[in-house]
């Protein structure tokens, strides 16, 4: 009899610890994501819906943070919203160098994708179908790819990839409307009157506004003796500012920081100089005198308000 009662109470035992173990698991498991999973704060909280007949009226655009290495271009598209639909989108594309935008660019034949590449049609004939779509479907999620680049065989007439200008929208319609930038769209040049007696070159300033925005921005320079402009001078090495000043980086490396802070301040006279020979400390990385930059882009800019 006694010999029974320990065996039960050793089966007791056991099974009282094999529930607190298994207990144990359970609450690990689920606190603990797996490798690769996304908690909620990681991440996007929730998704967002796009529901036609349902988005908040007002403008809406968004823009790609970089060039592309291949192409120099960045695309950017702004949308209209009246009485929750979608009335109105503009696929548009600014190049590193400023100038035109592509829309313009491919209209005037510039851009020339038919005579230069064989399309059945140019660029911004191609993006006019593909917003269309958007404007029939009123959902930039309701498009299927049949490529890894992002072609589709959903719109006809269009053999461009169009997933930038789907991506872009999302993005548009997720951040919520914007008001229209301060200046008036199209493309703005300025350059000094003068040569550098010391060095032979003069600076030019190129940029590029869509709706409103400052959307490309070149600081480059010429030369009185002609040949390759400054950026192409310093990016071959050929100019040696590392190398024969022992700066901390090359000159159009340095310029292209200063062309970011006027993309993100939006203001060519929003710059503090340390020096009278404009030197500032508000762009890190730069050591270069920029005021010839900020000045010229001001002047560019005058006709644009």
């Amino acid at each position: 009899m006694r010999k029974k009662w320990w065996l039960l109470s050793l089966s007791a035992l056991f099974a009282l610890l094999l529930i607190a173990g298994c207990g144990s698991d359970t609450k690990e498991t689920t606190d603990t994501p797996d490798e690769g999973e996304t908690s909620q704060s990681d991440g996007e909280s929730e998704t967002t819906s796009f529901e036609p007949g349902s988005y908040e009226d007002g403008l809406y655009f968004a823009q790609e943070d970089d060039f592309s290495e291949n192409s120099g271009w960045k695309y950017m598209v702004t949308l209209e919203v009246e009485d929750g639909e979608i009335v109105s989108a503009e696929w548009n594309g600014a190049h590193k160098n400023g100038g035109v935008d592509k829309i313009t660019s491919s209209s005037s034949g510039e851009y020339g994708m038919v005579e230069n590449g064989d399309a059945q049609s140019e660029w911004h004939e191609q993006a006019e179908l593909t917003e269309a779509y958007l404007l029939e479907t009123q959902d930039p999620t309701a498009i299927e790819y049949s490529s890894d680049e992002g072609h589709t065989d959903a719109i006809s007439g269009v053999s461009i990839h169009v997933a930038e200008f789907f991506d872009l929208a999302k993005e548009a319609l997720a951040n919520g409307p914007v008001e229209r930038g301060m200046y008036k769209d199209g493309a703005y040049y300025a350059e000094e009157d003068d040569f550098s007696e010391d060095s032979g070159w003069k600076y030019t300033a190129s940029l590029t506004v869509v709706n409103g925005y400052i959307v490309a921005a070149d600081w480059n320079g010429i030369h009185e003796d002609g040949g390759d402009d400054k950026d192409t001078v310093s990016a071959n090495g050929e100019y040696g500012m590392v190398e024969n000043g022992g700066a901390q980086s090359e000159w159009h490396e340095q310029a292209e920081l200063a062309e970011a802070y006027l993309l993100e301040t939006q203001d060519p006279t929003a710059i503090e100089y340390t020096s009278d020979d404009g030197h500032t400390d508000a762009i890190s990385g730069v050591t270069i005198h920029v005021s010839e930059f900020f000045e010229l882009a001001e002047a560019a800019l005058a006709d644009a308000k």
